[in-house]
């Protein structure tokens, strides 16, 4: 009696810890691309999923293109830490391809990279694009996007950075409705005009990668 109820009992924990919700994320790019909406509408869907949410303190953000991370982390259960250990991440959000490239030590064996291709150059020494763009797509699980074009297409270049919130949604373990709501939350106050701009480019962005995923 007591072994079968021990073994239910260590069944019912093993299922516990394999149901459990949590997404680690590195959200990277430059001052002035529109990381600190992404990290926002992130937020404001976790928080209408009644999840937890650590952001650490965003570096780089009082110079327009200076090189910005976050670290994102969302749970179902208590988060201790806002820093996400290297190896853990289960995605890079990059809006710059340099960038995706620098976080990758932080990227677990599982976990996937989405990026824009479009660089920024803020350095003078700034790497060759072609090999930035080979290195990348040589990773087991990437989305390479151009946002930039996306965007002028079904919205305007302005809401490029919605375009990538959407190539990245596939993989964050969250309904696509909420986000939506999400990005309502954060725009409204700006009009519906800005809201349906920004949630055209979130669709854009998240039909582009269901499609076009490689891993």
């Amino acid at each position: 009696m007591f072994k079968k109820h021990y073994v239910k009992e260590k069944q019912s924990n093993n299922l516990k810890k394999y149901n459990r919700m949590k997404i680690d994320i590195i959200l990277c790019g430059v001052g002035g691309q529109g990381i600190l909406s992404i990290a926002a509408a992130i937020g404001a869907t976790a928080l209408n999923n009644k999840l937890n949410l650590k952001q650490s303190e965003t570096h780089g953000m009082s110079q327009r293109g200076g090189a910005v991370v976050s670290h994102l982390r969302i749970s179902d259960k208590t988060i201790y830490s806002d820093l996400i250990p290297e190896g853990k991440a289960d995605l890079i959000l990059s809006v710059e391809p340099m960038e995706a490239l620098r976080y990758l030590p932080f990227l677990s064996p599982e976990g996937y990279v989405v990026t824009n291709i479009t660089p920024f150059v803020n350095i003078p020494n700034y790497p060759d694009k072609e090999k930035i763009l080979q290195k990348l797509s040589e990773l087991p699980k990437v989305v390479t996007i151009d946002s930039d074009a996306i965007a002028t297409q079904v919205s305007s270049k302005r809401s490029s950075n919605m375009v990538m919130l959407g190539a990245a949604a596939p993989f964050l373990k969250l309904n696509y409705e909420t986000f939506e709501d999400g990005i309502r939350q954060i725009f409204e106050r700006k009009g519906k005009e800005v809201v349906d701009t920004n949630i055209a480019a979130f669709k854009a962005g998240y039909e582009f990668a269901v499609k076009n995923k490689k891993g």
